[in-house]
């Protein structure tokens, strides 16, 4: 099922939840991707790591850089977790969402993404009936800012060769995220907009 869940999530259509998905892709097999979908339970550590390892050969290295960001999804309905009505910067405006955290190591014009996280607003960390309805592990429960998902994934990435971390002013607005940075003994370079010090 997980071949045909990717494919229904990058593939035409604007409904990509599991009911929509099996429609146009998997006829008479809903109850399988739902399955798969709701109830399939993985360590997906072995292959984040064999993704670092690999894009760290393809792309990494003192001329690469990893870059921070975050782009808001559209989308409909309130079940999905994460979504809420929050900044979307696709559309310049409030729009209900989810948001995921992004690292990408890149180098030259070859991007490759080592690490996605999704962003929890206050509207579901505040909410614990919510949290369990929707099966959020228990680790991933508790209030993060972007900025400290960044640094959590950052401290996963740093097997990847990376010269510099590059982030937007969405993340250089927070001092502690600047200097979880230099802490770390990574070189960065982040947006700061003006008025904005320590």
């Amino acid at each position: 099922m997980c071949p045909l869940y990717v494919a229904g999530l990058i593939g035409p259509g604007d409904r990509k939840s599991d009911q929509p998905i099996a429609e146009r892709l998997a006829t008479g097999n809903y109850d399988q991707l739902h399955h798969f979908i709701a109830d399939g339970v993985w360590d997906a550590t072995p292959l984040e790591s064999e993704l670092l390892n690999r894009a760290d050969r393809l792309v990494g290295g003192k001329d690469a850089v990893l870059v921070i960001d975050d782009t808001a999804k559209p989308k409909k309905g309130d079940r999905s977790v994460g979504v809420a009505a929050q900044y979307a910067s696709s559309l310049g405006k409030a729009a209900n969402c989810q948001t995921p955290v992004s690292l990408t190591l890149a180098h030259g014009e070859v991007p490759v993404m080592v690490a996605l996280c999704l962003f929890l607003p206050e509207s579901w960390t505040a909410n614990v009936s919510r949290l369990k309805r929707a099966r959020v592990p228990i680790e991933h429960r508790t209030a993060r800012s972007k900025p400290e998902i960044a640094l959590a994934e950052v401290d996963r990435a740093m097997a990847a060769n990376a010269g510099c971390v590059l982030a937007d002013a969405g993340y250089g607005l927070s001092a502690p995220f600047r200097q979880g940075l230099t802490e770390r003994g990574l070189a960065w370079a982040v947006g700061i907009p003006q008025g904005v010090s320590g």
